[in-house]
Formats: structure tokens, sequence, C-alpha cells
């Protein structure tokens, strides 16, 4: 457990430095907002992608081998660090490590975004003729069965997902 805390440390130090992106007002009034949302890459503008992406496959893989425990943990991290959670991701993911990645991150800020990531994977799955339903299935099982937000668990979410 002490190699997750000295991570937990790590992942709150990057926190710091995407904080300021993170928190960045938005301007709406600007008619091409959302495309400069889209690309943004805010782990190069923070200078921080490889230490990011490190400490994201390393709480990934605490998460996928660990007890109930340390996935709760895992959780933790992602709870206490809301811009690491934010902009932290793995370009090229397989599908199933970002199911652990979305599993891991149990809702985020709010539940519809999750929601609207799990449609987005299942449809590029479906796009690439992949059978996600044994991946949901499976990292349900490792998912928080907390129904935090009252919109469901994340173990229901993805159950239903696969469905």
């Amino acid at each position: 457990m002490a190699e997750l805390e000295d991570l937990a440390e790590t992942v709150a130090v990057l926190d710091l430095y995407l904080k300021p992106i993170a928190e960045r007002p938005v301007d709406l009034s600007d008619p091409g907002w959302q495309d400069k949302m889209r690309a943004a890459e805010p782990l190069d503008e923070a200078g921080i992608r490889a230490e990011a992406e490190e400490a994201l496959r390393a709480l990934l893989g605490h998460y996928e081998h660990g007890d109930t425990g340390t996935r709760a943990a895992v959780r933790a991290v992602f709870d206490r660090c809301p811009s690491f959670s934010w902009a932290a991701h793995l370009p090229g993911a397989s599908f199933r490590t970002r199911l652990l990645h979305l599993s891991a991150r149990d809702h985020g800020w709010d539940t519809r975004d999750a929601i609207m990531a799990l449609g987005d994977i299942r449809a590029e799955a479906t796009a690439a003729g992949v059978d996600i339903r044994p991946l949901l299935r499976e990292v349900a099982e490792l998912s928080s069965t907390v129904n935090k937000y009252g919109m469901g668990s994340m173990r229901d979410l993805l159950l239903r997902a696969a469905d």
C-alpha cells in the first residue's frame, strides 16, 4: 500500500500543475469555444504528459489487480485530484483500459458525463466490430456499488450498458 500512497502524492502534485488549466474560465461568447476545448491538451500545456500518463497507468494497474480496498483507494485519489482526473488520459488505450479508467473515476464530477463517455466507448467498439459486453461485465465486477448521484452506481451503469 506504500507504493499506492507514494503514487497518490505524485498525482496530487500533478493535480496542482493542472488546476489552473482545469479551472480557467471558458468564454462561452466565443463562437469557437467548443472547438478550442476539444483541441486543448492540458497535459501538454502543463508540460507533464509523460509523468501524468505514467501515473495513470500505475493507478489503473493498482485498480485492475488490487483488492476491494485498493480499488477504493484508487477511486479516492481520483476524487481528491479532480484536475488530474479531468485531464489525464491514455491516447490509443484499449477499450478495456478505457473502461477501467471510467470505472476508477467512479462518475467523476457528473454521472451524465460518465454515461456519455461510456456511450462513446460503446459506439467506437461497435464501429470497430468489437463486442465489449464481456469487458463491460468484467469491469463492472471491479466497480463501485455506491450510487453517488442518484443515477445508479458505476457497477450498475456498466451492467446496463452490457445488456
